[in-house]
């Protein structure tokens, strides 16, 4: 399992939870779009920006292998958001390498008005077949592609990655019907943990963990179960009133700044990499690196969102 792209299932579930949850009967499709462009684009772009005085070098110097050659083709597609559907990573992480994710989400925003339409009538239990659905013909596709990879062809990562945003948009669906399942926030953490280290253990010793190649294949299939377990928890609680950490005024912020800090970290790294080095061996001796980095990572993030993306989202979003 790669530690660091296990997280990405989770904001692709919370994003398809999210935005079933928050829609409203009447929105238009292009007031939707709207409202999505002036949500991701303005940030992205001044993301982009930066991204590439790290990440691109007329002529690269050796030993960095993060630093590429300007490329203003792969440039144009980071800019329209389309470089996600190409499995090249030279493409697919190309220009901000953390902005695939966008592309890939910017696919979600142009179907979702349908499927939200489409299951608009769906109650609880419609929107639990809905995500079994949508599990077990994601894990057949794996498994399927593991037996005949010269026959099944490899979809694209906006593809792949909607099993878990479909999966986000059955939750919602269910618990939006009035379902409010009891399940206490110290299990769903208790099972989200247990599973991903089951996961890692499986990954690191196959021998020992009985159906370890078939949990490995369907690793994302697995990871959206475990999310979304833990998404259906914390909403459960909220819609019956629980009391909340996540709520506190700390953690709404970092909240509200997270997708701009989502967009800066990979270049604030990179960028001290390259004039400081790299952290060292793996140790407890790199947290206060790693702090450094989290520390100015978390002021640049409250910049583009306080002076870039907050107010360009506003001005574009048009009226309420």
């Amino acid at each position: 399992m790669a530690e660091g792209g296990a997280g990405v299932p989770f904001f692709f579930v919370l994003s398809g939870f999210v935005l079933t949850w928050s829609a409203q009967r009447g929105t238009k499709i292009r007031t939707f779009y709207r409202r999505r462009f002036a949500r991701i684009w303005p940030a992205h772009m001044v993301a982009l920006i930066a991204a590439f005085f790290v990440f691109y070098r007329v002529d690269p110097p050796d030993g960095m292998p993060w630093i590429k050659p300007i490329s203003i083709s792969v440039m144009v597609l980071s800019v329209f958001l389309l470089h996600g559907w190409s499995n090249d990573p030279n493409i697919l992480y190309g220009g901000n390498p953390a902005s695939w994710t966008l592309s890939v989400e910017a696919f979600f925003y142009a179907y979702h008005p349908f499927v939200q339409r489409a299951t608009a009538r769906l109650k609880t239990a419609g929107g639990l077949v809905f995500c079994a659905v949508v599990i077990v013909v994601s894990a057949a596709y794996r498994l399927a592609l593991f037996r005949w990879p010269h026959t099944v062809p490899v979809l694209p990562q906006p593809v792949l990655h909607s099993t878990a945003f479909l999966f986000g948009i059955g939750l919602a669906i269910a618990l939006r019907s009035g379902w409010k399942p009891r399940i206490p926030m110290w299990f769903a953490f208790a099972v989200t943990i247990g599973g991903l280290l089951l996961l890692w253990y499986s990954g690191s010793h196959p021998a020992d963990v009985p159906g370890a190649i078939t949990m490995g294949l369907c690793q994302k299939e697995v990871l959206t179960l475990l999310y979304g377990f833990l998404i259906l928890a914390a909403a459960a609680r909220d819609i019956r009133g629980g009391r909340s950490l996540l709520r506190s005024k700390p953690l709404v912020a970092l909240g509200q700044w997270s997708y701009a800090f989502y967009l800066v970290h990979a270049t604030i790294l990179y960028a001290i990499k390259e004039f400081h080095g790299v952290a060292g061996p793996i140790g407890w001796s790199n947290l206060t690196w790693y702090a450094g980095v989290c520390a100015l990572s978390i002021v640049a993030s409250w910049l583009l969102f306080k002076f870039v993306e907050h107010p360009l989202e506003r001005k574009l979003r048009g009226p309420r």
